[in-house]
């Protein structure tokens, strides 16, 4: 890991942390399982001020170019979860792949637990959208 652990901004962690306790109760028991590692992961993660977050740490809104152990290339955003949309490769954090990528940054290999498996994954590139605006709103 790029930086030692977990990178989140302030209001993202809070936000991120209200959905984990209401997503508790998520019908699907590999989804959860994800969630219950993300939440385990948080409580050494780095939490920063806005200006402190450097370009290349996934968080919400950041657009991410992954490398699977198969070698395919995927493209993805990583958005909240009413703006999920699979057709635009929006996936939301509360998804097993948008849990396992929050936080980590450009240059960072992941092995995840997925529903099919673990996977090794490396994060190739990270570019930023507007990622407040949308946490400013809902908190």
């Amino acid at each position: 890991m790029k930086y030692g652990s977990l990178i989140l901004e302030k209001k993202e962690y809070v936000y991120l942390k209200r959905l984990l306790n209401i997503s508790g109760y998520a019908e699907d028991h590999e989804t959860q399982r994800c969630l219950m590692a993300l939440s385990e992961e948080l409580k050494t993660a780095h939490i920063v001020s806005e200006e402190e977050v450097p370009d290349d740490v996934i968080r919400f809104n950041s657009k991410v170019t992954l490398v699977l152990e198969s070698g395919i290339q995927k493209q993805l955003q990583v958005v909240i979860p009413m703006e999920k949309d699979l057709k635009q490769n929006k996936i939301s954090i509360l998804t097993p792949m948008g849990s396992a990528l929050i936080g980590y940054s450009k240059g960072d290999t992941i092995t995840w637990n997925f529903p099919s498996g673990k996977q090794r994954i490396k994060i190739n590139d990270v570019a930023q959208e507007d990622a407040l605006n949308k946490i400013d709103v809902l908190t």
